[in-house]
């Protein structure tokens, strides 16, 4: 994750709030968030805005991981249909490894 999005994200500094998020929202759905904030012993919108900042930071997380992931099987694959030459010592080992165990 970029030191940027890290920063954005961080629940530990407390930067000076002046940017706004507006949405629109049934009436239903904002029932159920401020149920769901009492629950939690907050306002709604902190209950709004900390899940908010929950989520971002999974997607994120997950995009991560599904990148490395790809990055990893194309390595793989590309290792198995292409393998490297065995450096001399890689050689000297195995022949000793073949030596031990006959």
């Amino acid at each position: 994750m970029s030191s940027l999005t890290s920063e954005a994200l961080s629940n530990n500094s407390k930067p000076a709030k002046n940017a706004r998020l507006e949405v629109q929202i049934t009436q239903e759905q904002k029932e159920l968030l401020l149920a769901a904030a009492q629950i939690a012993g907050c306002s709604m919108t902190d209950f709004v805005v900390t899940s908010l900042l929950e989520a971002a930071k999974r997607q994120i997380t997950e995009e991560e991981i599904m990148r490395l992931s790809q990055r990893d099987c194309e390595f793989f694959v590309a290792a198995l249909l292409d393998p490297p030459t065995p450096s001399d010592k890689l050689r000297s080992k195995a022949i000793r490894h073949q030596q031990r165990m006959g």
